[in-house]
């Protein structure tokens, strides 16, 4: 709350000693004026059958984000957002809020969720942003850095972060000081240097290089160091877009290295998106594995969320997805097996399923399912998911 306290202070001493200086001509107000409210509210209703735990789990909770985002003032501008999740119609047989049940990352929590200053007024510099305080941060497919949006409390990062774009080139880094996770439990201070450089005129796409130096405050060898390199792109082929994505990193830390391996192709036609995929989290020898501590994992490796935490022996992720729109519905599906990358052992298998509806431009209803089997890892695993959710 430090660093969130000292980004409010900013906040209000921006615009108010600029208010003050410019009072006769109003652009204090004017910028106030000509902002831009913010609200997002999620119900959600969460099951969870799992073999490992004596009783099924259930969770109905309402998430709401409440927050103003100001007009321009001589480039800057100022946001400020709060969130609350509470539990609905006592809804509340889950863990950790109650023992014995699987649990659901959902808990009931009020908070600053981000609260931000930001420049984007540099003739000098045209195309670059600064921005600081906490704030929301995604990169790329969210696969190392994320919010994991899907929990009901999001993951934000208090830093300075600044972006640089001009062309077909973007850049961005950011320097963090606290992690603010999905559950209190994951909140922690952290010195991270965050590096994301992008070049959108690779043949059929994008070319990205990262390295994010992470590294978890008064914690002794927690250093974390990922370089990579991602290319995703897409070719037109009369009534065949073909895709390819293609990813590698390597990944240093005190008890050793680790690399990870992507490759997906795939083709869409008639409104119809077949993917094939393979992602490996490398082992080292089997005393440590690759891992994505900022990542929105929901996000990969099935939705069970059997995998938040790479086994010592690796994970090798093998999927086809499918995905269309109908009737205005977004429909996927998606096949996982899951495998060791070292050794021979064969974790399970994973089906995912989901349907969503927009309805209009502030609406969404859907349903969402996964089902692990298990062999070698985990407990069989059922989740299901209904939720509406309204938005600015």
């Amino acid at each position: 709350m430090k660093d969130s306290a000292i980004a409010a202070g900013v906040i209000l001493s921006t615009l108010g000693v600029t208010g003050t200086a410019h009072a006769e001509d109003d652009a204090f107000m004017t910028a106030l004026k000509g902002g831009t409210p913010l609200l997002n509210m999620r119900l959600r209703h969460e099951e969870v059958d799992s073999d490992g735990a004596a009783e099924d789990a259930q969770a109905l909770t309402l998430r709401t984000r409440l927050g103003y985002q100001t007009g321009k003032l001589y480039g800057f501008d100022a946001m400020g957002e709060f969130e609350d999740t509470r539990i609905v119609g006592k809804v509340d047989n889950f863990a950790p809020h109650m023992s014995g049940y699987p649990v659901i990352a959902d808990p009931e929590v009020t908070e600053l969720n981000r609260a931000t200053v930001r420049y984007t007024g540099s003739d000098a510099l045209d195309g670059l942003v600064a921005t600081y305080g906490r704030q929301r941060i995604i990169y790329d497919n969210a696969r190392f850095v994320g919010n994991v949006g899907w929990r009901q409390d999001e993951q934000t990062f208090d830093g300075a972060k600044l972006d640089y774009g001009t062309g077909d080139f973007s850049f961005s880094t950011a320097y963090l000081t606290q992690v603010n996770g999905i559950t209190p439990k994951f909140d922690a201070n952290v010195s991270n240097t965050l590096l994301n450089a992008s070049w959108a005129g690779a043949p059929g796409g994008a070319l990205t290089a990262y390295g994010y130096l992470l590294e978890t405050d008064n914690v002794p060898d927690s250093d974390n160091d990922t370089y990579g390199l991602r290319y995703a792109g897409a070719f037109d082929l009369d009534a065949v877009k073909l895709l390819l994505t293609l990813e590698g990193a390597q990944q240093e830390v005190e008890a050793g290295d680790t690399d990870y391996v992507f490759a997906e192709v795939g083709a869409e036609m008639a409104g119809v998106t077949v993917k094939v995929a393979q992602e490996v989290l490398g082992s080292d020898g089997g005393q440590v594995a690759f891992q994505t501590p900022l990542a929105t994992k929901h996000a990969f490796n099935g939705w069970a969320d059997q995998f938040l935490v790479t086994p010592a022996d690796g994970l090798k992720d093998s999927f086809v997805s499918v995905g269309t729109k109908l009737a205005g519905f977004k429909l996927a599906a998606v096949y996982h097996d899951f495998q060791a990358d070292e050794g021979s052992s064969d974790y399970g298998t994973e089906t995912d399923l989901l349907v969503a509806r927009p309805i209009g431009k502030h609406y969404v209803v859907g349903l969402k399912y996964a089902d692990y089997s298990a062999d070698d890892f985990g407990t069989d695993t059922q989740k299901l998911w209904a939720w509406a959710e309204v938005k600015l």
